[in-house]
Parts: C-alpha cells; sequence; structure tokens
C-alpha cells in the first residue's frame, strides 16, 4: 500500500482532518517558506495527533544540532533534509529516520543517492532557485534508467488528477504532497480526499497486477 505524506501544515485543525480523510504521514515545513511554521505551533499541534501517524519534519541547510533540537522539541519521526546536505552531513546529524530529498534536473542527480545513509528518498522537480513546492513534476522516465536503492517517496506537482499515473508509472513507497492539494494557498480537504482516494486506488491497482 502507498503512503501518503500531506506537507506544509500550519494548523491543529487541518491536521486532524486530513489524517481522518486517511493521511499517513504529516510534514511540518522549518524553512523559509509560504509554509513554515515554528517549532512552537508545530509541538502544539503534534502533541494533539493520535499515534501511528508518521511526523515529518523539512529542513533546509540548518545547522544539525538546530534540526536535532527543533526535532526533539516537536517529538519529530522523521527529518527531511531538503536543500544540499552531503552524505557527511546526514551522518553528523545521526537522526534515527532520515530523508534526503533530491530535485531530480537529470539521471547524475539519480546516481548521487547511493552515497547517502538515510531510510529513504524524496524526488522533486529541479527548478532553479525553488527548493520545493514548484507545482511541477519532474521526467519520471529516468527513473527506468537509474534504478534507486533507497525507499522512494515521489514528490514534485503531483495532484489528485495525476497521482494515479504517478503511481503506475514510479511505483514508490510513499507520495508526498503540498501545493497540489490547496486552493489559494490554503489545504483544500476536498482536494485532499480525492488526492488520498485516488492514491490508494492506484496503490491496489498495481497490487493486484
Amino acid at each position: 500500500m502507498v503512503r501518503v505524506k500531506i506537507c506544509g501544515i500550519r494548523d491543529s485543525n487541518t491536521a486532524q482532518a486530513v489524517i481522518k480523510l486517511g493521511a499517513d504521514a504529516l510534514g511540518f515545513v522549518f524553512a523559509p517558506s509560504s509554509r513554515q511554521i515554528s517549532p512552537e505551533e508545530a509541538r502544539e499541534i503534534i502533541c494533539s495527533l493520535p499515534p501511528l501517524v508518521s511526523k515529518v519534519g523539512v529542513f533546509v541547510d540548518a545547522l544539525p544540532a538546530e534540526v536535532r533540537r527543533i526535532a526533539q522539541y516537536c517529538c519529530l519521526d522523521v527529518v527531511q533534509l531538503h536543500g544540499d546536505e552531503t552524505p557527511q552531513y546526514v551522518q553528523q546529524l545521526n537522526w534515527p529516520v532520515t530523508i534526503k530529498a533530491f530535485r531530480v534536473k537529470n539521471a547524475g542527480v539519480l546516481r548521487q543517492i547511493v552515497d547517502y545513509p538515510v531510510q529513504a528518498v524524496l524526488l522533486d522537480t529541479y527548478i532553479p532557485g525553488v527548493a520545493g513546492g514548484s507545482g511541477q513534476t519532474f521526467n519520471w522516465q529516468l527513473l527506468q534508467a537509474v534504478p534507486v536503492n533507497r525507499p522512494v517517496i515521489l514528490a514534485g506537482g503531483l495532484t489528485p488528477d495525476n497521482v494515479n499515473a504517478a503511481i503506475q508509472a514510479v511505483q514508490p513507497y510513499a507520495v508526498d504532497v503540498s501545493s497540489g492539494v490547496e486552493t489559494g494557498g490554503i489545504k483544500d480537504l476536498e482536494k485532499v480526499a480525492l488526492f488520498i482516494k485516488n492514491a490508494k486506488k492506484g496503490a491496489n491497482t498495481n497490487e493486484t497486477k
């Protein structure tokens, strides 16, 4: 079953609602962004969540000590690194579950993954000067040319309309969405519900083949 992560959570009502709709993980952005949240706000939301929902913190080129401080304070399960962090950075961070995001410009980017001591990789779209949340897809066929030796979380331009096709093409471990389920920069629960429904449908189609 493909897991679904809804990223860019900023309030408790939205967090509770998307969990009820079937989200497996919530993402909290601590880097400069229109979806940025403070550690204090994130902690308050996280403390109200039910068990067995993964809490993911998104960081961009922050100092390892600062990442660990926020992760511990907010009771995060997973740290997602979305900048230019190196394999040595990941080793220094030494967090139990770490995801490294890669902005896929070409096949060469995918070949770097083997060097990273992480539990999963998130594949996003390369847009110059943009760390994530671009709303654009990348060439999924690159994954057929360069096998990835980590569980893949697929991101980048996913919407309720294309997530089924994305799962069929890539067969990822999970899918990640933020702007694709928003209206006017706010999470749209109708879009979230349809996204999760179509993602799970795409996963079930793969399993029956």
